[in-house]
């Protein structure tokens, strides 16, 4: 009865609306909701090449996730934002959330294959090289102007990270604000969050923005786990253990030609599924992780179309996990301690950038970056200390792109990095995206692209003292080669139709192993996997408010030695999200439906498929300067199960029924 009646909303929405193209992004403060898709269609996006260039003529598969879509579809951190987006999926293990791309989750690892930037500041940590996407992210929601997908390797701009795509978050502007702001809301597991922003651009040229943010839950305070149901283990239930909260601030300020900006964030996590073998059912075994950043920015364009820009940046990262644990012996009575992680790094770096636009239209990038990671600390101790590592790391990197049309609605774009890392040497990565647009409303792409992912120094370094895990004496990165093919095509009646068919070669990927030679566990590099897939979406948007985005992924990912679909990869995602006004400009509807196919666990189980609904009622204008809004997430209580990673006893993690959210901003 659930599936029926999810079915039919589905179907009632699906008939109504078609969400708006992937093709659309702004930089000046506009309201993409006014557009139509003609105009969507040439609003320029920066992130792909480096420079401003139409999203249908970037050398990429982008996809566009905007502020006004936060609002009307509810969404509360960015993994939901990214869970809605055609060929991505998010895995929550009650500590963090993690991001698959096209088939590729692996069952414990972290969010290393992806680059997560802010405003083009990188956001992966320098001792795990991972982007957090639930709320230890930096940024609020509520300060998202939109948020940029970019699909395929991208390691030719950006180096290391740039994997199988690039998460890029920019953030609003202080002129977009004008004024004083106050959100509140609250929902499920006494979950509240609160926030005051002010932003205002100055007669004098001025820009400024400035917000604090508090958020806190309770968490479902009874979970319960079938693997420790027995007396001695609370029969399976952990109590009051599921707690999370966090606090960030962030600021921005321009100026002319200059601009800094900066976060900072603590957010701590209790993990109530008894991971990394603790004792369960014990609230004091958490996580507590800070991240903080400055850039800052100096960009002018000088005479002949010649732009300069430079920028310096400090990164500060904090990670204190607290695990409970029991030494004794079977039969034994209970020896209890406090085993501790504690992580820690700062960076220092720059970049800088020439442009200029040559004879017969070329448009010529040359940059070049630094970082030096001063500090990379990693120690674990408890009555005795077992890792005590404080090492340093620094990398470089210089590129050169140059993009042009080779015939009239023929575009090339070709480019090439090399990085040189103290920790392995050096690494040349290219890109070519070929574009033809042979009439207005059909863009065809071809694109190739080479890209690697560092070895983080949490990967060369981390042993416990020789009882389990042994540092590698060699590890190297891992490495793409990429093939995509895309077409866009207007269809009529305001629709747009795309697909998408790519393959992926991934090789010396980095895994946890056993070494035959003495049992220990140690980072190696394996033969690697292939992914291929097919993405469809169908896009559309009308000018009385209707509007939605319907996709299908078709996905295979294989390991190259066992030629196996990987753990935690589902051949089909099928995603469909639409707005449709109720009342005039006042209350729209938004209904969001999400089908996550089967996903094998570790042991081989089924996580059998899901599909999750989520409704959102968004006012505004009803009352002068006031938004509200009320979401319901899982409708219909669908109870589905995430493959729980090798850190823990479960095979599969139950993930959270039907839940709800209020909320209230104003602004003055």
């Amino acid at each position: 009865m659930v599936k029926k009646s999810g079915l039919a909303c589905f179907a009632l929405l699906l008939g109504m609306t078609f969400g708006y193209p992937p093709a659309f992004s702004q930089d000046a403060p506009v309201d993409l909701t006014k557009l139509s898709i003609e105009e969507l269609m040439n609003i320029t996006i920066e992130s792909v090449s480096k420079f401003e260039q139409k999203i249908s003529q970037a050398p990429a598969s982008v996809t566009i996730v905007t502020s006004d879509d936060i609002k009307k579809f509810g969404y509360r951190t960015l993994a939901d934002i990214l869970r809605s987006v055609g060929g991505l999926y998010v895995r929550y293990d009650r500590s963090f959330s993690y991001l698959g791309f096209r088939g590729l989750g692996r069952l414990g690892d972290v969010n290393t294959r992806y680059l997560l930037l802010v405003d083009g500041h990188r956001m992966n940590d320098d001792i795990f090289g991972q982007g957090f996407i639930g709320n230890e992210f930096n940024i609020d929601v509520d300060l998202i102007d939109r948020v940029e997908v970019i699909r395929g390797a991208s390691s030719s701009l950006y180096g290391t990270s740039a994997f199988l795509g690039i998460v890029n978050v920019k953030t609003k502007t202080g002129e977009s604000l004008k004024g004083l702001e106050l959100s509140g809301e609250g929902g499920r597991f006494s979950t509240y969050k609160g926030r005051l922003s002010y932003g205002n651009k100055f007669d004098n040229g001025l820009e400024l923005l400035v917000s604090g943010s508090r958020y806190g839950t309770q968490g479902d305070d009874r979970l319960f786990y079938k693997e420790y149901n027995s007396p001695a283990t609370n029969f399976g239930i952990a109590r009051n253990a599921d707690d999370e909260g966090a606090g960030n601030v962030f600021a921005s300020l321009s100026y002319r030609d200059f601009s800094l900006e900066g976060g900072f964030i603590k957010r701590s996590k209790e993990i109530p599924t008894g991971a990394y073998s603790t004792v369960f059912n014990d609230d004091d075994t958490k996580t507590a992780d800070s991240r903080a950043f400055l850039d800052f920015k100096y960009e002018r364009e000088f005479a002949d179309q010649l732009r300069f820009k430079a920028r310096l940046f400090y990164d500060y990262f904090k990670e204190i996990g607290d695990y409970i644990v029991d030494y004794a012996d079977p039969g034994d009575p209970p020896f209890i301690v406090k085993n501790i992680d504690d992580l820690r790094s700062q960076a220092l770096g720059g970049e800088w950038q020439l442009s200029k636009t040559l004879f017969g239209g070329h448009k010529l990038i040359l940059g070049a970056e630094y970082k030096n990671a001063f500090q990379q600390d990693l120690r674990n101790y408890d009555i005795a200390v077992y890792l005590n590592k404080k090492t340093q790391s620094h990398n470089w990197g210089i590129y050169v792109q140059d993009e042009f049309e080779l015939l009239k609605g023929f575009r090339v774009n070709a480019g090439v990095r090399y990085d040189r890392y103290s920790s392995f040497g050096g690494t040349v990565n290219p890109r070519v995206g070929l574009v033809y647009q042979p009439f207005e409303k059909t863009t065809f792409k071809l694109l190739y692209g080479q890209a690697f992912r560092a070895p983080s120094v949490f990967d060369l370094n981390y042993n416990d003292g020789g009882d389990t895990q042994k540092a590698p004496t060699k590890l190297d990165p891992e490495t793409i080669r990429s093939v995509e093919f895309s077409a866009q095509q207007y269809l009529g009646f305001n629709l747009w139709g795309s697909a998408r068919l790519y393959y992926n070669r991934i090789e010396d990927l980095i895994a946890l192993a056993t070494d035959p030679a003495d049992g220990l566990l140690v980072f190696q590099n394996t033969k690697g996997v292939n992914q291929k897939g097919l993405e469809l979406e169908l896009e559309g948007r009308w000018q009385s408010g209707v509007r939605g985005r319907l996709s299908y992924a078709l996905q295979q990912t294989k390991d190259l030695d066992t030629h196996k679909i990987l753990l935690n990869s589902p051949t089909h995602l099928v995603k469909f999200n639409g707005v449709a006004p109720l009342w005039r400009d006042k209350l729209y509807l938004g209904l969001e439906e999400q089908f996550t196919s089967l996903r094998k666990t570790i042991l081989g189980n089924p996580a059998r498929p899901s599909f999750i609904t989520n409704v959102t009622l968004f006012s505004e204008k009803i009352i002068n300067g006031l938004e509200a809004s009320a979401s319901v997430y899982n409708l219909f209580n669908k109870k589905y199960s995430d493959p729980a990673g090798p850190e823990h006893i479960q095979d599969k993690l139950q993930q959270d029924g039907r839940g709800f959210r209020f909320k209230l901003t104003y602004r003055f």
